[in-house]
């Protein structure tokens, strides 16, 4: 919290600007909801805090002091610095080398309680996630679903992207997404459906029909099993089509079809899905791919 610009004024300012923010998570973290509460768990443990940080005082701030430094705290510059912290607690877990993943992601926000007024629009909200941590990157809000893209250029910029794996749903799928991702220093896992037809066309044939002189076919696959049903993800990865498509698509190195299966005790669905990549069978084979869009995936449901 060190690192936080203090934009308050000189005169009266008791209580360092982290020292402040440190409590707030701390209380936060606990539970409390409210500035009184917050203030009350603070005092409430005075000794500890004084024994645990550095530069703690006797007294403690009021619910007015919480208020004001909030008030005057930059939020982004909050969220970037506790973004950076959780990244690195969690650094330990990934496999040396290993790049960061963060997903681009879009909701519709709608009433929920059948009490939307009639003039009131829905409203888009488009994220940006570190897939590990659940942390957001970057947060926009368009007021309509149609200006979504419109607003994606503003988070695919080096801050974000560079030296991590970007995974996009289909919405996104378009050169210029690609080559703004590359020339930010990051690499792409996009998926194609029907905004771009021709794409998912020639995915569907080579997969269903791949030439006779096929070299470079890899697959994997993943089962898990459990509440009443059996889920089988597998996933066929090449770079036979890389030439074909390069013209068009900006840095791509492999195409994959995953065809995921689910069987229940009365039932059976099969889904398949198409996509691209900019990562090389060496940065990422077909179980790692199938990784990153089960990681893509579970932060939608999110």
């Amino acid at each position: 919290m060190q690192q936080l610009t203090d934009r308050r004024r000189e005169q009266g300012k008791r209580y360092p600007l982290s020292l402040v923010l440190t409590y707030v998570l701390l209380a936060k973290a606990a539970g409390e909801t409210t500035l009184q509460a917050i203030t009350e768990w603070i005092r409430l443990r005075a000794d500890w805090l004084q024994e645990m940080l550095p530069g703690v005082r006797a007294s403690f701030p009021c619910a007015a002091t919480y208020s004001n430094v909030l008030r005057a705290v930059d939020a982004e510059q909050v969220n970037a610095v506790l973004m950076a912290l959780l990244t690195r607690v969690q650094a330990p877990h990934r496999e040396p080398g290993q790049q960061q993943h963060i997903a681009l992601d879009g909701k519709t926000l709608r009433g929920t309680q059948q009490h939307l007024a009639e003039d009131q629009k829905k409203v888009h909200q488009v994220n940006v996630y570190e897939t590990h941590t659940g942390v957001i990157l970057k947060e926009q809000v368009v007021q309509e679903k149609e200006g979504e893209q419109s607003r994606v250029g503003e988070v695919l910029i080096p801050q974000f992207v560079k030296g991590r794996i970007v995974s996009a749903d289909a919405l996104h799928t378009h050169a210029s997404v690609c080559a703004s991702i590359l020339a930010s220093g990051g690499d792409y896992v996009l998926f194609a459906k029907g905004n771009q037809p021709t794409l998912q066309e020639d995915l569907q044939l080579f997969f269903s029909e791949p030439p006779l002189d096929c070299r470079d076919w890899r697959e994997g696959e993943t089962v898990d099993k459990g509440h009443g049903r059996l889920e089988v993800r597998t996933l066929v990865a090449s770079t036979e089509l890389n030439d074909f498509l390069g013209h068009e698509w900006p840095g791509i190195a492999q195409v994959f079809r995953l065809r995921r299966r689910v069987s229940k005790a009365l039932s059976c669905t099969q889904e398949w899905v198409y996509g691209i990549t900019s990562l090389t069978p060496s940065q990422a084979n077909p179980q790692r791919l199938l990784q990153l869009i089960r990681d893509h995936w579970a932060i939608e449901i999110v």
